[in-house]
């Protein structure tokens, strides 16, 4: 298993790219929750992020709401299930938590999606801010509620229960 990195800059800060075996894996903030310690990101090469960082860059200008891009996510099967459904919230719009656990078949793990959903380790490319509380309220990002805030505001999405009350 083969490790590289590379920084960028955006405008929510740096963010760290990380690639295991030329395959996107990590996309981290800085003092983002449940961030791998830096040693682990391996060696500094931007080689394998090319598209990452396009597509990054057209996400940022507005240009692109969905990224097309091959990931690399280990976790546990649970953790993979909900990270393929964050994937499927589109752009400008968000779920609760509740509705993430209703539409995986296991209406009452709510609180288990909440925190595998806090280890998503592809932030904003595997769209983990859009998802929020019951009635609209914003809890939790590994972000920082700010960046969460401002990348919702940045879609679109209006953070409230009527946006939310659609499901997958």
């Amino acid at each position: 298993m083969y490790r590289q990195h590379t920084l960028i800059d955006s405008p929510y800060g740096p963010l760290t790219l990380v690639a295991t075996d030329g395959v996107l894996s990590g996309l981290y903030m800085t003092e983002q929750r449940h961030r791998p310690p830096e040693e682990t990101f391996g060696d500094r090469d931007a080689g394998p992020f090319d598209a990452t960082i396009s597509q990054l860059e057209a996400y940022f200008a507005g240009e692109l709401t969905e990224f097309d891009l091959p990931m690399r996510l280990d976790g546990t099967p649970f953790q993979r299930t909900v990270w393929q459904q964050l994937r499927l919230i589109p752009y400008g719009e968000t779920r609760t938590y509740g509705q993430l656990a209703t539409a995986l078949g296991k209406p009452n793990a709510s609180r288990a999606v909440g925190l595998a959903n806090g280890k998503n380790p592809i932030g904003v490319i595997v769209p983990c801010h859009r998802v929020i509380g019951a009635g609209g309220s914003l809890t939790g990002y590994g972000g920082g509620l700010d960046r969460k805030q401002r990348l919702l505001a940045f879609e679109g999405a209006t953070p409230t229960a009527t946006n939310a009350d659609a499901l997958f």
